[in-house]
């Protein structure tokens, strides 16, 4: 087995483009190396001098945030085909690859190689209406959307609520999804309102007010709704944007306050030398938030607001 050492500057991670980024994983895989360091491998193959990384991206990701320089890393001997194809399959056996990574995989084979339905389901061991369904997805999704599900900023499962809409009506959805942070469930029942919804009045009250599509029993089972987990009520005199603006502006503060706190507390003079490093490049990003949001003309003249209205 070839293992080698290499730096995170040499890697090539242009796979990485038909891979969705979960966070929530990232997070627990940047806290058990920050632990216990590299359990196992990266995987990558040469190609042109750099290693294309092929099962591996939330490791990197996570020796990057800790400020790890290198990687262990399995290198393979195969071809570019041979490499989506077990990006494919690491993940398959993993289970942590979604419908929407495999429809890309199988769209780029198909494209970049002059592969056909036929060839592709005898390639990856699957049948031919399997590796139907998963391209017929791509045609289904806006490229919008598509962008925001490789992001992931959407997850596969609303990107399966969002394909039971019209391509183009699927961004306004998914941005209200987005904003108030909508479960899957939740997001299926916006969706199936606004599909029964009678003209295009009450579907935007839908897309500015989804707290109306929900009984209160789904918003209190949801630990993502941002206005009550957080102590802060759902303001009915607000727009879904003002409340979204209302809560994100008192969050500002409130952080703040408590880092300045923190900057002020005695345990400071504790810190080692490596956490002064991991801190100070995170502190002085915030820094740079705060001075960006000072500079920003902002203003909220409601006079002038009711005198335009009036006119």
């Amino acid at each position: 087995m070839d293992i080698r050492t290499v730096k995170l500057s040499e890697f090539d991670l242009s796979l990485m483009e038909m891979r969705i980024m979960n966070y929530g994983q990232a997070l627990k895989i940047e806290r058990s190396m920050a632990v216990f360091g590299q359990l196992q491998p990266v995987v990558a193959r040469l190609n042109n001098g750099r290693y294309q990384l092929i099962d591996g991206f939330k490791r990197l990701y996570a020796a990057e945030i800790l400020m790890i320089n290198t990687l262990e890393c399995q290198v393979l001997d195969i071809s570019l085909v041979q490499a989506k194809v077990l990006l494919m399959s690491y993940n398959r056996s993993r289970k942590t690859m979604c419908f929407w990574e495999e429809a890309l995989i199988l769209q780029d084979l198909i494209k970049t190689h002059g592969m056909d339905q036929k060839q592709l389901a005898r390639l990856i061991g699957r049948s031919r209406s399997w590796v139907s369904r998963r391209l017929s997805l791509i045609s289904k999704i806006d490229p919008e959307v598509a962008a925001d599900l490789r992001m992931g900023e959407l997850s596969a499962s609303h990107g399966r609520v969002l394909m039971k809409l019209p391509r183009g009506n699927q961004a306004a959805v998914a941005h209200t999804i987005m904003n108030w942070k909508l479960s899957t469930r939740q997001s299926d029942e916006l969706v199936q309102d606004w599909l029964e919804a009678e003209d295009d009045v009450r579907r935007k009250q839908i897309l500015d007010h989804p707290e109306t599509t929900f009984k209160e029993e789904v918003w209190e089972e949801q630990d993502m709704y941002p206005y009550r987990d957080r102590g802060t009520r759902y303001d009915g005199r607000l727009s879904s944007f003002g409340n979204e603006l209302q809560f994100y502006a008192g969050e500002i503060i409130k952080a703040v306050g408590r880092t300045m706190k923190l900057i002020d507390d005695k345990r400071m003079e504790e810190l080692t030398g490596a956490e002064v490093l991991i801190l100070q490049s995170l502190l002085d990003r915030a820094i740079q938030c705060c001075r960006r949001l000072a500079e920003t003309e902002f203003e909220l003249s409601p006079v002038k607001s009711i005198h335009e209205h009036e006119k």
